[in-house]
């Protein structure tokens, strides 16, 4: 399956005939039609590309497609992995992230493989392979909303957390030596973050340009990982810890409510999928070599990094507290009250510092992909590429936006499964239905079939068990006043 996604690009024959062309599959069939788009429009859509930040730049390689990949792949929210082992048991829980581990890298190869499966077209944007793939009505209505809620979502998640990191670390330094009578306010420390965050993107015009900030994220967010991990082996277990999933749920009810809770966990650590498309778009493609053979090496390599991040961590970290795993409180909160007693402040400032750095590299990539969406709009009218103050315009009204949305809900965070649920089918259940829409593939069709189907469900599951979650646990919405 893995060798057919790999050369799906080679496996289609292509009969030119009076600027008609005609896709066939592994049989011979013709599985679609269509005409060669005329020389003006083809033109046009090159140069439109050309002037847009994510495909501006398409001098692209293995590497850089890794240090994208392992920068926007991690997050806060591979933090909280433990948390699910605390309700799954060590078997289940081994069992649940290896599953999800190998079916979000099987869906990353067939959108790595669909990204040119037409041919003259490099589908460089989520948006617009669910177009190729469902029409333009159901493309729009199945792919717009999601890439640009989780994208935009994504980014205000950044502020809230990177924000209220900078404020830890202020906190553990300057603890009993500042002698500011009015230290800076949480809204204040958002607004810090998110200064520095399109500050960076200023000298960031496209996304191949992210490729530095992206390395710089990507040690830091392994450097977290792994640091966090090994102090766990290092100070060994809690006292009395039990790895007894019922000693944590007692009743039926609250039993199956935190399995789905417990899977959602799960499910939403992996992310990035929305960005894929977009960075194999910034790689060069020849008929000799296409971008598909660059695009896996970085994606096997980057998951590999990202495997020794979530392994380690979820295991060592349910080793070492078991049933005494914090469940309230937000992830850094936690990490913070828990470790301040056992770690010295030099070591605890290092990881807020590499979880803040790591935010603001991963905010470059996700905020690209609203920066190409509002550039488009303008250059779509204008029919010229957009000048620097509209860039400029662009970035500072996007992070004016996402500012003020941290600010109006700083309780996100407790909405992270909610909130990542609703748009999981982009990374599970979509790219294989749009693999059997584009490929029509004549053998293996039902594999791909159900596997989008479980992952529409898996979605619907996420978003149930975090209602039931929050209608059990009650919600703390502290409107305009982040904490």
């Amino acid at each position: 399956m893995m060798t057919e996604m790999l050369d799906g690009c080679k496996q289609e024959e292509f009969g030119l005939e009076d600027n008609r062309i005609h896709i066939l599959n592994d049989d011979g069939e013709v599985i679609s039609k269509g005409t060669l788009p005329d020389s003006s429009e083809k033109q046009n859509e090159i140069n439109e590309d050309s002037w847009l930040p994510l495909t501006r730049s398409r001098r692209g390689n293995s590497w850089t497609a890794t240090f994208h990949l392992v920068c926007s792949g991690i997050g806060i929210q591979t933090l909280s992995l433990p948390l699910a082992f605390l309700y799954l048991g060590w078997f289940w829980g081994i069992m649940c992230l290896s599953v999800a581990f190998v079916w979000q890298l099987y869906t990353i190869g067939l959108l790595v493989s669909l990204h040119e499966s037409v041919p003259g077209t490099r589908f460089s944007r989520y948006l617009h392979l669910s177009i190729a793939a469902f029409g333009p009505k159901l493309g729009k209505i199945f792919a717009i909303f999601p890439v640009m809620y989780l994208s935009g979502g994504t980014c205000v998640m950044f502020i809230i957390t990177g924000g209220g990191t900078m404020k830890l670390l202020y906190q553990l330094l300057c603890d009993g030596y500042c002698s500011s009578k009015h230290p800076l306010t949480t809204t204040e420390w958002f607004l810090v973050f998110m200064c520095m965050a399109i500050l960076v993107s200023l000298f960031c015009p496209n996304l191949h340009s992210v490729t530095l900030v992206s390395f710089l994220g990507s040690i830091m967010a392994v450097g977290y990982c792994t640091m966090l991990w090994i102090v766990f082996v290092a100070k060994g277990k809690v006292d009395d810890v039990v790895y007894d999933p019922s000693e944590v749920v007692t009743t039926k009810s609250s039993q199956v409510r935190s399995i789905f809770y417990a899977l959602g966990i799960i499910a939403v650590a992996f992310r990035g999928h929305n960005v894929v498309l977009e960075i194999q778009g910034t790689m060069p493609s020849t008929e000799n070599r296409s971008s598909s053979k660059l695009m896996m090496k970085g994606v096997v390599v980057s998951y590999l990094i990202i495997a020794m991040c979530f392994f380690p961590l979820a295991i060592v970290g349910y080793w070492a507290f078991g049933n005494k795993f914090p469940t309230n409180g937000g992830v850094l909160t936690a990490i913070s009250t828990t470790l301040n007693y056992h770690t010295s402040k030099p070591l605890l400032a290092l990881i807020y510092i590499q979880v803040i750095i790591s935010c603001i590299a991963a905010f470059q990539i996700y905020g690209m992909v609203v920066y190409d969406n509002l550039e488009r709009v303008y250059s779509s009218k204008a029919r010229r590429e957009c000048p620097k103050l509209i860039r400029l315009g662009i970035r500072m009204f996007f992070g004016g936006l996402t500012f003020f949305i941290s600010v109006v809900f700083p309780f996100l965070p407790s909405l992270a499964l909610l909130i990542g649920g609703i748009s999981l089918h982009l990374t599970f259940g979509y790219p294989c239905l749009m693999w059997i829409a584009i490929k029509r593939p004549s053998r293996r069709w039902w594999f791909n079939l159900g596997l989008g189907c479980f992952g529409i469900a898996l979605s619907v599951l996420v978003v149930v068990g975090a209602i039931w979650n929050l209608v059990c646990r009650g919600l703390d919405a502290n409107f305009f006043h982040p904490r």
